[in-house]
């Protein structure tokens, strides 16, 4: 009797079926009430599936991975090389920004009357709250007073503080600890069971995602800003092949490898524009990759807040697309101010819901962009947000390697294992 092997959709491509899916329903419902609070709904409900298992997940690997480690000596000197590595990138990126704006002049091609405008008035209020807040009060708030609050609010940075310690103390108590990492190792193992699980849900959060974006917006609404959202597009593929490249070869590894292993995890935060719905598998994919797993539960997460590699980029664009857009000429001076202002301001945000609009918001004041003029680009915001989230995955993932070879914690024989059964698993 002849055996017929029966053929399966890769994730990535049941996601990339979805996110088509999604433009042809935003297309033919546009502007339908009950079908976009259908779509809404739906979308909503898978991010939240993916809300509910990241703090799980990110508190037994982190803690874990701490114990395991166990030098807070170690630990300090991996946490500074991280914060120097993730500056550095988040410069670069928004130079980029700032040097391919001035370069094209988006903003001198359009006409900012003619353009629709959106309702920002949610983003405003988040940015005086956060304007209000101050950097003493960002880095007080990284201290819980009550982790199991700073946890049912799913706010990461006091979570990642506490779990630190935590792995630390279990450390610090030998084998009367073993017990605890024991069961967070058992956590962590059913929630990536569990991970698994909701990826199923994938393209269909994915088609309900996209599909109430262009069903709220309409396709024509992209004609005007369409150079400028290309430009965008083009300048993070120019950081992840140029810059992210440099950076693989400088630490002697392959960037096309490690895009190679997060593939399906690029498509997924392109497609859902959002971070948190691929963390639980990065931190899974990057530790069979070779990166030891005390560094790849403390890079990823707290990458995931301070190194934003993408939303620099369309930060720094945006704020010159604007100023274009106003006639508004900069000098060499005020532009410096600009790249100093958005390094400081996108770290004291992290965290705020619509950071990197947020962001746009504090800081286009102080090139004297009016704020009414962020309404323009609100409407397409969620379109570029799709890629600058997929460009923050590819560089944690890509800090998480670096890091880990720094350190001497990259195993290139589990990698290579790793890659090979990746491969394998493609051909058949």
């Amino acid at each position: 009797m002849k055996k017929y092997r029966s053929y399966r959709l890769s994730l990535g491509w049941q996601i990339l079926i979805g996110l088509v899916l999604g433009i042809v329903l935003g297309v033919v419902f546009y502007q339908n009430k009950l079908a976009i609070t259908a779509m809404q709904n739906i979308g909503n409900m898978f991010i939240s599936l993916i809300q509910m298992i990241v703090l799980p997940i990110v508190v037994s690997c982190l803690t874990v991975g701490i114990a395991n480690m166990g030098d807070i000596k170690k630990l300090g000197r991996i946490g500074g090389k991280t914060i120097i590595y993730f500056e550095v990138m988040t410069t670069i990126a928004i130079a980029l920004g700032l040097l391919v704006g001035n370069i094209f002049h988006p903003g001198s091609f359009i006409d900012i009357h003619q353009l629709h405008s959106s309702d920002i008035s949610q983003y405003v209020s988040s940015a005086k709250s956060a304007k209000d807040s101050g950097i003493w009060a960002t880095l007080l708030g990284i201290i819980p007073t009550n982790f199991f609050k700073s946890l049912g609010e799913g706010d990461m940075m006091p979570v990642i503080f506490f779990s630190v310690f935590f792995g630390l103390g279990t450390a610090a108590i030998g084998k009367q600890g073993k017990i605890i990492i024991d069961f967070l190792d058992a956590v962590s193992q059913v929630m990536f069971r569990v991970t698994n699980w909701v990826m199923h849900t994938a393209p269909i959060g994915v088609c309900a995602l996209i599909g109430v974006t262009i069903a709220q917006m309409g396709i024509s609404a992209l004609a005007p800003l369409g150079y400028f959202i290309l430009l965008a597009y083009g300048t993070m593929a120019i950081f992840i092949v140029v810059f992210m490249g440099l950076v693989a070869r400088m630490f002697k590894f392959r960037l096309k490898d490690l895009l190679f292993v997060i593939k399906d995890e690029a498509v997924l935060a392109f497609s859902t524009a959002s971070s948190e719905a691929t963390l639980p598998r990065l931190i899974d994919k990057m530790d069979k990759f070779g990166v030891s797993q005390g560094i790849v539960s403390f890079v990823i997460p707290t990458g995931y807040t301070f190194n934003l590699d993408g939303s620099a980029i369309y930060q720094s664009l945006a704020a010159l697309f604007l100023a274009q857009a106003y006639h508004i000429n900069l000098s060499l001076g005020q532009q410096i101010t600009l790249l100093v202002v958005l390094m400081i301001t996108s770290k004291g945000m992290a965290g705020v819901p619509g950071a990197s609009f947020v962001v746009l918001l504090a800081t286009v004041s102080t090139i004297g962009v009016p704020m009414s003029g962020l309404t323009f680009i609100a409407g397409i915001d969620r379109l570029v947000d799709m890629g600058r989230t997929a460009v923050n995955v590819v560089g944690n993932s890509l800090a998480t390697v670096v890091i880990g070879r720094s350190e001497h914690e990259f195993s290139e024989e589990k990698s290579q294992n790793y890659l090979e059964e990746l491969r394998t698993a493609k051909v058949k």
